[in-house]
């Protein structure tokens, strides 16, 4: 009883925040949000802030339900899902969303930006948020971007410690072509697999490997069936929270605004959440029994030199005023 009276104490002080006219145009909502992280995956931590904030600011009326671990099934399924409206909402990586509007592969290119200053800037400037408006015609809102982090590569068969050393070997790669390129370019075999399916491949030895940040390796246990990882930093993924255009445009500009600015705040929590932990997952991962190997700057270049070609290979494909305007954000922000 005194749960209860607590509860609607709480709904009562968020209401009178908002304002009572407003107030009157909030209604009871339920949505479905999505991932294909599981546990202590840095999406699922923003998921829960997301949730927490949505829920205080529409004093309860408004809800979330998580589906994680990719229970509802791949990020594509998803996609279709909230495009269709039986889903509403989703995170994931932001390269995914290439084969909804081919400028989010820029996202994809290997090695575009040299550190988080960068992508906060240009993800939550002019460029981020035009690139997110061009899913609105394919029927998805483009709410914010999380992070997931830097991309390293790991495997089960040997230590890489040069270039030369991932020529080979079969490696899962996200579902889109600039991956599928840039695997081939460093002489390894690309497989392409929804998240998922990974772990059991690994298990199965059906790949040898795979390219992820450390808190998903950690958090998806990859440590078990993979020996080694290089700290390569290839990529850096933020990551779309999308919502369905058909549910959003059903809702009224107080519910907007309330679902806006709940995503803002989570975003900075999920970042600062992400962010730290990777020195903890880093330490999973070696205490799980993984030789953590780093390139030393000449291979880095040379890998930087191996991506060359791929990343003007598709910079005719993702448009090349998009290409121009992001290197020209990223050229003032190194100024």
């Amino acid at each position: 009883m005194k749960r209860l009276i607590l509860k609607s104490l709480v709904a009562a002080v968020a209401l009178a925040a908002v304002g009572m006219a407003v107030a009157q145009d909030i209604k009871e909502h339920s949505f479905k949000f999505a991932t294909n992280g599981a546990g202590a995956h840095p999406s699922v931590a923003g998921m829960t802030k997301f949730a927490e904030l949505l829920a205080a600011k529409s004093g309860g009326k408004m809800q979330v339900k998580l589906f994680t671990g990719g229970i509802l099934g791949s990020d594509q399924a998803n996609v279709s899902a909230i495009q269709g409206g039986t889903l509403d909402m989703a995170v994931m990586n932001t390269g995914i969303l290439a084969s909804v509007a081919k400028e989010m592969a820029i996202f994809d290119f290997p090695f575009l930006f040299a550190n988080e200053k960068e992508s906060d800037a240009l993800v939550d400037g002019p460029v981020g948020k035009r690139l997110h408006e061009k899913l609105n015609e394919k029927g998805l809102i483009g709410l914010s971007y999380w992070e997931l982090g830097y991309r390293h590569i790991t495997n089960s068969k040997r230590a890489i410690t040069k270039v030369e050393d991932a020529e080979g070997l079969k490696l899962r790669v996200i579902p889109n072509p600039i991956n599928v390129a840039w695997v081939k370019a460093l002489g390894a075999n690309p497989t392409p697999l929804p998240f998922p399916e990974v772990y059991a491949a690994l298990e199965q030895k059906a790949i040898d490997g795979q390219e992820n940040p450390v808190s998903v390796i950690a958090t998806s246990k990859f440590y078990e069936v993979q020996k080694f990882m290089t700290l390569t930093n290839h990529q850096y993924n933020p990551q779309s929270v999308i919502f369905s255009k058909k549910v959003w445009d059903s809702l009224t500009p107080a519910e907007k605004k309330i679902i806006d600015d709940s995503a803002d705040e989570a975003t900075k929590f999920q970042r600062q959440q992400a962010r730290a932990a990777v020195a903890v997952n880093m330490d999973v991962l070696k205490k799980g029994g993984m030789t953590v190997s780093e390139f030393s700057p000449a291979e880095v270049a040379k890998l930087r030199d191996k991506m060359k070609p791929v990343i003007a290979q598709f910079s005719a494909s993702v448009g090349e005023a998009t290409v121009n305007e992001v290197q020209a954000e990223l050229a003032k922000l190194r100024k």
